[in-house]
């Protein structure tokens, strides 16, 4: 017999007793995230190196707009799937209030 954590890993997301939900991403969405994530690491070392270096400032915010669009790209990746699975899976238990809580989010996303 599973026990309630168990039983609710099958959804896409839960509640721990820690009252933290979490979500169960595919191995393909983790590894696509984490990739990606990984790039923008390197773009923000690379940014932070270019001021180290003193490179004219136009140079320096151009890479900045790059690392802020593949920050965005992650965003809209793991919103998809948000959407697609977890929102989808608590509209479907009757839990309504995940639209209120997903317009809070989009808009945070949009500054």
């Amino acid at each position: 017999m599973q026990n309630r954590e168990e039983a609710a890993c099958d959804s896409h997301q839960h509640s721990r007793a820690d009252g933290h939900r979490k979500s169960a991403h595919s191995d393909e969405v983790k590894n696509k995230l984490i990739t990606r994530l990984n790039r923008i690491e390197g773009q923000i070392r690379g940014v932070k190196g270019l001021i180290e270096k003193d490179t004219y400032c136009d140079d320096v915010l151009n890479q900045i707009a790059a690392a802020q669009s593949a920050l965005n790209s992650v965003g809209k990746l793991l919103l998809e799937h948000h959407m697609n699975s977890c929102v989808i899976d608590r509209i479907q238990q009757g839990d309504n209030d995940v639209v209120k809580e997903l317009l809070i989010t989009m808009n945070k996303l949009m500054k």
